[in-house]
């Protein structure tokens, strides 16, 4: 049927009635009003003149022959669907049992004979306003309806994107353990994890301002940053600075990202962990003790480049020590009857549980069973890391991302650093980065990484800032090696370190040639070239890990002058 537009505009009204002359009448005052009408003589003929003329209200005599009128009505409102098509009654009878029972049939009103004009045209005006309020809303209801369609469409193509991005590293490794429960499809939660070329991993735990898709705007950016830098070998320092300075550049005030941000180094048992803004994580050590760290820092996003600290905890682990962290979804998890989950049950649920698998299954269980059938009002995100031996992670750094465009694979290159941009800047990133040009050396990034950093590492600590390789094999010796590093780091002066690369490809793969100069004065490179590789001390260790990982080893002249060649091929 054509739909009127406006109250005014004329209506098709079916009249169902066995008596010729009580039809007659109702049409005449009906077709005064200016409407159309289509006129039935018993309830079977009013379903079939429904069909045929769709109209968009009906008067209907409840006693009718062949089919009376509260049948007809349950029949006529089946073929209506959703649609609004008035019924209403015409009748004598005045028992209410019976008009009851027309109105359980589908009917909306009751006019009774004999008819007064007046009360018809507003009956008539008030059931069409009505129906018209009725298609009104089925019609927002629709393109509500639609467009959260396209909503929740649009957010599952950028939910498969940002999976693409957010799990290209190592969240499926064996000592990690997570379990996102989101507010909605596309969340402000994130969980990153990477290898690192030199061995371990980054990790980030983020919980975004706001909900669903608005507070997943930071996240893309984010995973790159954090995926791109972590591959390229950058520190968890320079890291968190980069991707601090992007989130306050493009998030409007009043958004930010609170986080912990770990790096995991498996071959020193060490953790750096930061947190900005997220409930307090857990160390929880396999002995039984419990380590807290709490927020020490503002969310990411917050304060400018010149403000940020990326200072970090770092704490010595061993190997089945659990690091707990969780989203303040958590913490702030409603009970039915209005009780938060809070620090303290969280706290009971680690108590007395050793190791990540164990730890996060108590976790969860504890807060399914504090939630009972009620939803989480929060994103909800929960992870747990457990410190193991580094060669049960051997296989990290080859699962980097390999880059799709072709590198050369004949070229040499020398980079040199001066003076105090010794002591401010870290090279083995964009070093690492020249070298993982070459195609199919990408595969091993840990490999090269490592011989960049050792030959980095002797030619400045030991060739330049003249530190005794010996003071690192004690515990008190580390502290000491390390505290007077960075006092010696910050008068460097009329120094330099230069590094010449080369490669030259072969039929098989390639042949890499790394030469690291410092201007310090060189040292008694034949007495730890005599060493075995099983001593077991920290003095003279990186010269022995650099001749088990490459080709060739050599040193020239006074010791200043370090050359390996790494052979590598394809598979």
């Amino acid at each position: 049927m054509d739909e009127p537009l406006t109250e005014q505009a004329p209506l098709t009204i079916l009249i169902a009635d066995d008596s010729d002359t009580d039809r007659l009448i109702l049409g005449k005052l009906i077709s005064r009003q200016g409407h159309q009408v289509v006129g039935a003589v018993d309830g079977q003929d009013a379903i079939e003149k429904f069909e045929q003329h769709q109209p968009h209200m009906v008067l209907l005599d409840v006693m009718m022959p062949r089919l009376d009128g509260m049948a007809a009505a349950r029949e006529i409102k089946r073929l209506a669907g959703e649609q609004l098509v008035p019924i209403i009654f015409l009748t004598s009878i005045s028992d209410a049992k019976t008009l009851a029972s027309c109105l359980e049939s589908g009917g909306d009103d009751f006019m009774s004979k004999p008819y007064n004009r007046v009360i018809l045209e507003a009956k008539v005006k008030a059931f069409n306003r009505m129906r018209l309020m009725h298609r009104t809303l089925s019609e927002q209801r629709d393109l509500i309806s639609e467009r959260n369609r396209q909503l929740l469409s649009e957010q599952q193509v950028a939910k498969r994107v940002f999976d693409n991005v957010a799990h290209s590293g190592c969240l499926d490794s064996p000592n990690l353990r997570y379990h996102a429960s989101p507010l909605s499809l596309f969340n402000g939660d994130v969980l990153f994890a990477c290898p690192r070329p030199a061995g371990g991993m980054h990790i980030l735990i983020g919980d975004f301002t706001g909900h669903g898709l608005p507070a997943a705007i930071g996240a893309m950016p984010v995973a790159e940053i954090f995926y791109g830098m972590t591959s390229k070998g950058f520190g968890c320092g320079d890291v968190l600075r980069e991707i601090n300075q992007k989130l306050k550049r493009i998030l409007p005030t009043g958004m930010f990202c609170c986080a912990v941000f770990i790096q995991a180094d498996f071959h020193l048992n060490q953790l750096r962990v930061w947190n900005g803004g997220l409930p307090d994580a857990y160390l929880q050590r396999h002995s039984g003790e419990r380590l807290v760290l709490p927020s020490s820092h503002l969310p990411l996003g917050v304060l400018s480049t010149e403000r940020f600290a990326a200072d970090v905890d770092v704490i010595r682990t061993e190997p089945g020590d659990a690091l707990f962290v969780a989203t303040d979804g958590l913490i702030e998890a409603e009970a039915p009857d209005g009780q938060m989950f809070g620090e303290e049950r969280l706290e009971t649920a680690l108590d007395d549980h050793r190791g990540s698998e164990a730890i996060f299954q108590s976790v969860l269980d504890a807060a399914r069973a504090f939630a009972g059938d009620r939803e989480l009002q929060d994103d909800f995100t929960v992870f747990c890391l457990e410190m193991v031996d580094e060669e049960a992670l051997d296989q990290l750094p080859d699962r980097l991302l390999p880059s799709a465009l072709t590198g050369p694979s004949d070229w040499q290159c020398d980079y040199e650093l001066n003076d105090t941009t010794l002591g401010k800047f870290n090279p083995l990133p964009l070093l690492l980065h020249i070298c993982m040009e070459v195609p199919g050396l990408r595969r091993r990034a840990g490999e090269v990484y490592t011989l960049l950093s050792e030959l980095y590492t002797n030619g400045l600590e030991h060739g330049i800032l003249k530190l005794p390789s010996a003071w690192k094999n004690s515990p008190e010796g580390f502290g000491q090696y390390y505290a007077e590093r960075e006092r010696r780091m910050a008068a460097i002066e009329g120094h330099h370190l230069r590094f010449s690369l080369s490669h030259r490809p072969s039929a098989d793969g390639g042949c890499l040639t790394i030469r690291c100069r410092d201007s310090g004065e060189g040292f008694d490179y034949q007495h730890l070239m005599a060493k075995r590789p099983d001593d077991h001390q920290y003095a003279g260790r990186g010269i022995m890990l650099l001749r088990q990982l490459s080709t060739s080893l050599r040193f020239v002249g006074k010791g200043n002058e370090v050359e390996v060649v790494y052979d590598w091929q394809y598979g």
